[in-house]
């Protein structure tokens, strides 16, 4: 795609980036040393009004890597057992090339130039997949190395929560705890956040330009 006017409308709304929405499940805080054991994405489309919503989710439970520190009372947390074969855990490298390929394709599809993550604490997240694609050697990594759109601080502007699950239930969903800290669900929650935080302002935008519309009456003759 060489023009704008080629361009999907998600491409020029955010300056050429694509936002691609991660959560990523972990057995501690290091992204160097503890392992990675879940990761999931989704992927969101925009219409002819500015209008976005989720397009696909995917996602992947990650075998820990060799020598990976896991931390006790972080598994606790999530629950994730992570040598347990019914999670049909991926290798790393097999783990990102899943995610990668279709947010590489869904970024030349669109006119973008890289894709770029949203998540919620999104450096966290961020930290872990650079560090896994470090550990991986992989050399086409679609996402920006340090630009994140970060859902906490655009939920306390909009609704005055930073914790997701009140975030989320504040932007009008409901929140299952019983399903909270799997990544599929935290990431699928947190692009209906992210979703309606710019569906609205993209709404206020649209009332704005009405109300600075000029009303040219019909004269006629």
């Amino acid at each position: 795609m060489s023009s704008n006017k080629e361009k999907a409308p998600i491409a020029t709304r955010f300056r050429g980036f694509l936002p691609v929405v991660v959560d990523l499940e972990t057995a501690g805080f290091n992204a160097r040393r503890d392992a990675l054991l879940e990761i999931a994405a989704v992927t969101l489309d925009m219409n002819e009004e500015g209008f976005i919503s989720r397009r696909e989710t995917i996602a992947c439970h990650v075998e820990p890597f060799a020598g990976a520190n896991l931390d006790e009372e972080s598994l606790a947390f999530t629950g994730i057992d992570p040598y347990n074969p019914f999670r049909m855990a991926k290798p790393e490298q097999d783990a990102l090339d899943l995610i990668f390929r279709p947010v590489r394709k869904l970024v030349r599809e669109t006119g973008c130039n890289r894709a770029v993550l949203v998540g919620h604490n999104a450096s966290f997240d961020l930290s872990f997949l650079n560090a896994a694609v470090d550990r991986t050697g992989i050399k086409r990594n679609p996402f920006h190395p340090f630009s994140t759109f970060d859902t906490v601080p655009l939920a306390g502007m909009a609704f005055g929560q930073t914790v997701l699950a009140r975030a989320v239930q504040a932007a009008g969903f409901g929140w299952d705890s019983d399903k909270a800290h799997s990544a599929i669900y935290d990431t699928e929650r947190t692009a209906d956040l992210f979703c309606t935080i710019i569906n609205r302002w993209n709404e206020l935008n649209l009332m704005q330009q009405e109300q600075d519309t000029p009303i040219i009456a019909n004269k006629g003759t």
